[in-house]
């Protein structure tokens, strides 16, 4: 049996633990914390997970030791990337775009000892992460009984993650203005946990679901399903926020979505080369502030020669403008419904992001 499968199976029997009752409440406390923190700390729960499995397979190996090149180690990223990772997604678990390991607090050539110096910016979870490989490493027989544990306790949390958003009454009712003004609310409220500059994104995919049906210049192209809005484009290799293919396969058009950000030269650099690697037709900066006046007369002649280079036209632009222009061109009715799909079923948002949408659901009732 390998990893992927061994993963699998213990999946299989995580749905309950109620025949789990040997492992002390300190333990479970230390599962509880990394369960709670896994969408802020997706790497953390991800090597653990990966070092588990490992350990109910070789249960003589040091997992602590997860590099090759310490004394007695093995390559834990390999096996992250090769079986962990793809397998976490296959079963719409939280899961990171390629590997724990890709994150620099948890790269360090050093075992995962008490005394770990790597910096993990969540104290408790650090502290919660090292204890568990300690305990293991102590009751090499537990550690699949920690793992059904861990697994429960997420696939719990992602079911208190969806709720149920209910549909417009009177879809004829619904006018670009009335939902223009929502998704600013929705957008612009504080929030006291992070997430919320993902809800501009899917906004904008929500258009682009339309667009593909209904819009002539989109006709046979397929919209990428979106990634993790907390890996960058270099972890993820995507060109943007967004991206849509055409019948070939080759990148069409991307989008780059900011939230709270002013465009500056800066982002057009990135975008820059972005485009001479993967060379959309278009590529989208959108923002929901202004463009950086000082910057205006770089951006300017950057975008012209990107367009003499590459061939593309690369739009800056406001995310309620681009949003006002596109619903011109699509269903009011699909748009709401598409969008409040992703927001209600989106693992990366917490429950108030998703609440503060069903609330303005009503203004729209």
């Amino acid at each position: 049996m390998n990893h992927q499968e061994k993963l699998r199976n213990i999946y299989n029997l995580s749905s309950s633990i109620n025949d789990i009752r040997d492992i002390p409440q300190q333990e479970q406390d230390d599962i509880t914390t990394i369960a709670e923190n896994v969408y802020n700390q997706k790497a953390v729960y991800t090597v653990l997970i990966t070092l588990l499995v490992h350990k109910t397979l070789f249960p003589a190996q040091d997992i602590r030791y997860h590099q090759e090149n310490l004394k007695g180690g093995f390559s834990g990223r390999t096996i992250d990337t090769k079986f962990i990772t793809p397998t976490l997604k296959e079963l719409g678990l939280p899961s990171m775009a390629e590997s724990g390991w890709l994150t620099r607090s948890l790269e360090q050539p050093y075992p995962y000892t008490l005394n770990y110096q790597g910096k993990i910016s969540n104290k408790k979870v650090k502290l919660a992460f090292l204890k568990i490989l300690d305990y293991v490493e102590k009751y090499p027989e537990h550690s699949e009984k920690i793992l059904r544990i861990l697994l429960n306790k997420v696939i719990n949390l992602q079911k208190r993650n969806i709720i149920q958003i209910n549909k417009i009454n009177n879809p004829d009712t619904l006018s670009i203005p009335s939902i223009l003004s929502v998704l600013q609310e929705h957008f612009l409220t504080k929030y006291s946990l992070s997430g919320g500059s993902k809800l501009s994104v899917l906004a904008i995919y929500s258009v682009y679901q339309s667009l593909i049906c209904e819009v002539k210049r989109y006709e046979n192209k397929i919209l990428k399903e979106l990634g993790s809005h907390t890996a960058s484009d270099l972890t993820s290799q995507s060109s943007g926020d967004i991206e849509i293919f055409d019948e070939n396969n080759q990148l069409f058009e991307s989008v780059e979505v900011k939230h709270n950000k002013p465009i500056d030269i800066m982002m057009l650099r990135l975008a820059y080369d972005k485009i001479a690697k993967f060379n959309p037709k278009r590529y989208y900066i959108l923002s929901l502030n202004d463009l950086k006046s000082s910057d205006l007369e770089e951006i300017k002649n950057l975008t012209q020669k990107i367009r003499e280079e590459h061939g593309c036209q690369v739009i800056l632009n406001g995310i309620i403008p681009t949003l006002k222009y596109y619903l011109r061109l699509i269903p009011l009715e699909n748009f709401i419904t598409n969008y409040s799909y992703l927001v209600a079923n989106d693992n990366e948002l917490k429950i108030e992001h998703k609440q503060k949408w069903k609330e303005l659901i009503e203004k729209l009732n």
